[in-house]
């Protein structure tokens, strides 16, 4: 049951320790996970490319988190970003939490100016936003249907599609 008791705002230097909770907790059974979600967030902050956090919170307690990140097209497209990690509790998944978080998170990116966002993740999931698999902008890491891209402006650049380097962060 979802009581919309929680509230969305902007990390805070506090929320660090529960972000990382939070991301353990969220990416423990999940089935694709790498299980060093916490520590890619960690180094996105560290290095200065997390371009948004945002938490949910509800009673002082955070449950969900998503992270924003820039990326590089090889086509050389400036203002792309990517979507992830999004985290929420367990026990609150399914509630509309993480939808809440993304729609944050994606109408935050359109405001600083964004031309889009790419995601991997669930087709199934993501498509409710509106991102979808394109062939022509591509990330060879990964199956093509679980790349999925949301132009803001309706244009979407070709090529090939690289993530910050703390995406390899393992500690």
């Amino acid at each position: 049951m979802n009581t919309n008791t929680y509230i969305l705002r902007k990390e805070k230097i506090s929320d660090i320790p529960q972000i990382d909770t939070v991301t353990k907790a969220a990416f423990l059974s999940a089935a694709h996970a790498s299980g060093t979600e916490q520590f890619i967030i960690r180094a996105l902050r560290a290095s200065g490319q997390l371009t948004l956090s945002l938490v949910a919170e509800e009673n002082e307690t955070l449950i969900g988190h998503v992270a924003i990140s820039p990326v590089e097209i090889s086509s050389g497209e400036p203002g792309w970003f990517g979507l992830g990690p999004v985290s929420v509790l367990p026990e609150r998944q399914g509630t509309g939490v993480g939808s809440a978080l993304i729609k944050a998170a994606l109408a935050e990116l359109r405001q600083l100016g964004a031309k889009g966002c790419v995601v991997l993740g669930e087709p199934a999931y993501y498509g409710r936003f509106g991102f979808r698999a394109d062939a022509g902008l591509l990330y060879p890491e990964a199956p093509a249907e679980y790349f999925q891209v949301l132009a803001f402006e309706g244009i979407v650049p070709t090529g090939t599609v690289q993530y910050h380097a703390s995406f390899y962060a393992t500690e």
